[in-house]
């Protein structure tokens, strides 16, 4: 039954977007695009149409701006060069009908060029997910209104958990805007710190539960405004800045220095309420800057919700394998308006710390841009897997491949990706690195037609290569599909001359000769990182839905191997905050307590680690305790305690290669003494 109602999640999240857009668009061809009406007569007539309860219609009607000056400001503000295909109106609307189902999602559109100087475009979820058809979100969208709204509104204690990171138990997925801090330390040579505020604070917010707007949306946000990439806003802008992005609060500050110190000052702006909070200070060395924010991230976090339990330390140990050097020479290479310069700085922060993967990616971007196919290959191949650019740099690393001519690896690279998220346009490259081999990349275009079937490349990849294949009434019948759904497409329409059974066709006297292998199939060089995103957040949904229905131990335990999964990562942030909600949940599994010792020794705190370690103990004899108060009583040179936890640590698991490198590291120190 779980694994039903988190299908019929999905596929009713991904019917109703796509109404709301075909709903919109259709009204924008009927009445013009500054006639468009409210925003809250589209969710109503959308919801009703779609027997969306009237309950639901309600809340859609409080999450969304139902003032019709809302809808003329968004577009007055909209500048003319950009395209109206995806404005805030739908977004908003979109995650208002998906809120009044049960999934509390937050869309943001953001069109124009992000921090790379690369265009951005992040639309409305379109049908990404071939495995769903719109036979199947019909029957689903009743199964979830009936089935899931209850399942996910009941006020069990531990509903908001969610095995994605119990991420509603601390910051609740409430957006956050992040803006620059004020310089105030009349020192031009820190004028990078100013960025340095969103980067930090925004990563560790999000670690904590938190939904902080990145860089691009911020961006978006200005240039949707009509205001310069480096604008400092006032405190009336930045409260413009944050209703144009749906957010629900606003961090600002300032920093100055104090001889070798650096003293960092924020604020919290609640945006619904206009109010402003009590300002929160940190400082400390400038050497020290990423933990100084890391510190102020920390008491943030306990201002926006006093109830969250991580501590301070973990925030700041988080930070701690970063140079500021290497922090310093990625924030230039973000910011910079020279591309030259963006390269240089970016190869000067992965030379200082190779093991930085946001700058590796940020770098991988730039030689892309720059057509340096074979340097970004390998850039961003350094993306750990775990980042959350993985997929983001692979579906680039497959383009870099393609046209580098490595087609194996390519095709290696986009299957990585497709078998995370079959996104249409990474089915469609790995058909295209298929058929570069020679091989029948057919299926995989079939598949990239049913995940977005007004897509004409799509239709027109899949006509090449089933021409290719003997296939070909099929594919002339593609090809007439793609030539329907842009009749301006030269290419196609050339190809369907070639391939019409009369050779006496007016046209053909003067088309382009079409070789005789063939057009070569079209290459999807754009990657919807956002579907993937609101793809993930509605899967941390459905794992919510399904963990509400555990007893608090089966929820302690899921969490707990959740936790373990994040720590092995290096995650300290998100493996402390899982953690401790699964003790919340069950403070009798072990496994937890035994993750939370394992966060403390790492964060330096060795006398909580050592408590963690024991009440782990003494609920059941656990490895991963062992093992902490093994490193612990190592470091306090307490050979004979460590000795005595390693042979138990054997005991559990004779093939432990972590107890077996221990022992010997005892073995080594007792014959030091002899």
């Amino acid at each position: 039954m779980p694994q039903k109602a988190n299908l019929a999640r999905l596929c009713a999240s991904e019917f109703l977007a796509q109404k709301l857009h075909n709903q919109v668009a259709d009204q924008r061809r009927r009445e013009g695009d500054h006639e468009i009406r409210s925003r809250k007569n589209i969710v109503k007539r959308v919801a009703q149409r779609f027997f969306v309860p009237a309950g639901c219609i309600e809340l859609a009607h409080q999450q969304v701006r139902v003032e019709q000056e809302d809808d003329e400001r968004d577009l007055d503000h909209r500048p003319s060069h950009r395209s109206p295909a995806s404005p805030p109106l739908l977004i908003l609307c979109h995650a208002s009908i998906i809120k009044a189902t049960g999934v509390t999602l937050h869309f943001v559109a953001s069109q124009g060029r992000s921090a790379y100087n690369h265009p951005v475009v992040h639309t409305h979820f379109s049908s990404r997910i071939f495995w769903i058809g719109q036979a199947t979100v019909r029957v689903a969208l009743g199964m979830a209104l009936a089935v899931l709204v209850p399942a996910v509104a009941q006020t069990s204690p531990n509903a908001g958990l969610t095995a994605g990171g119990a991420g509603s138990a601390t910051g609740g997925g409430r957006i956050l805007l992040v803006l620059p801090f004020d310089n105030r330390s009349g020192l031009p040579s820190l004028e990078w710190v100013r960025e340095v505020a969103p980067e930090i604070l925004g990563s560790r917010l999000r670690s904590a539960g938190f939904a902080p707007m990145s860089r691009p949306d911020r961006l978006y946000a200005l240039d949707h405004l009509g205001l310069p990439q480096g604008f400092q806003p006032s405190r009336a802008s930045s409260l413009k800045l944050a209703q144009t992005l749906d957010a629900d609060s606003i961090i600002v500050g300032s920093f100055f220095t104090d001889g070798t110190q650096i003293v960092v000052e924020a604020r919290i702006v609640n945006v619904p309420n206009l109010r402003m909070g009590e300002p929160v200070t940190a400082r400390g060395e400038l050497r020290n800057l990423i933990g100084v924010f890391g510190s102020l991230a920390w008491k943030l976090t306990r201002q926006l919700d006093p109830a969250f339990s991580g501590s301070e330390e973990t925030f700041v140990a988080a930070g701690s394998g970063l140079s500021v050097a290497a922090f310093e020479q990625y924030i230039r290479g973000i910011t910079e308006s020279d591309q030259a310069e963006r390269l240089h700085h970016l190869n000067q922060s992965v030379q200082l710390n190779p093991n930085f993967p946001p700058a590796w990616m940020a770098l991988g971007r730039e030689q892309y841009s720059g057509q340096q196919f074979d340097q970004a290959a390998v850039a961003f191949a350094k993306v750990n897997r775990s980042d959350a650019d993985a997929l983001e740099a692979g579906f680039y690393r497959g383009l870099s491949l393609v046209f580098s001519g490595d087609y194996p690896k390519a095709e290696e690279s986009f299957a990585a990706v497709a078998r995370v998220l079959p996104l249409a346009e990474v089915l469609n490259n790995q058909g295209v690195a298929i058929s570069r081999q020679g091989h029948d990349g057919s299926p995989l275009f079939r598949q990239a037609v049913a995940a977005d079937p007004n897509n004409a490349d799509y239709h027109f990849n899949l006509a090449v290569s089933l021409k290719r294949h003997g296939a070909a009434t099929e594919a002339n019948s593609e090809l007439a599909q793609c030539v329907k759904l842009h009749p301006n497409d030269d290419e196609a329409l050339d190809l369907q001359d070639a391939w019409s059974p009369s050779t006496v066709h007016s046209a053909l006297a003067t088309a382009p000769a079409v070789p005789k292998t063939g057009p070569l199939e079209r290459i999807s060089r754009g990657f919807d990182a956002v579907a993937f995103r609101q793809a993930a957040q509605m899967l941390d949904q459905m794992d919510a839905a399904h963990l509400a229905q555990l007893t608090p131990r089966e929820q302690a335990q899921k969490l707990a191997q959740q936790a373990r999964d994040y720590l092995d990562r290096g995650l300290l942030l998100e493996a402390e905050r899982i953690d401790q909600a699964a003790v919340a949940a069950d403070p009798r599994v072990a496994a937890a307590h035994a993750g939370l010792a394992e966060v403390r020794e790492r964060t330096g705190d060795a006398e909580a680690a050592r408590k963690e370690a024991h009440a782990a103990l003494e609920l059941a004899p656990t490895l991963d305790a062992y093992l902490v108060l093994i490193r612990l009583d190592l470091a306090a040179n307490n050979i004979e305690a460590a000795r005595q936890e390693v042979t138990l640590a054997l005991q559990l698991d004779p093939n432990s290669k972590p107890a077996q490198e221990l022992s010997q590291q005892i073995e080594a120190k007792e014959g030091q003494k002899k």
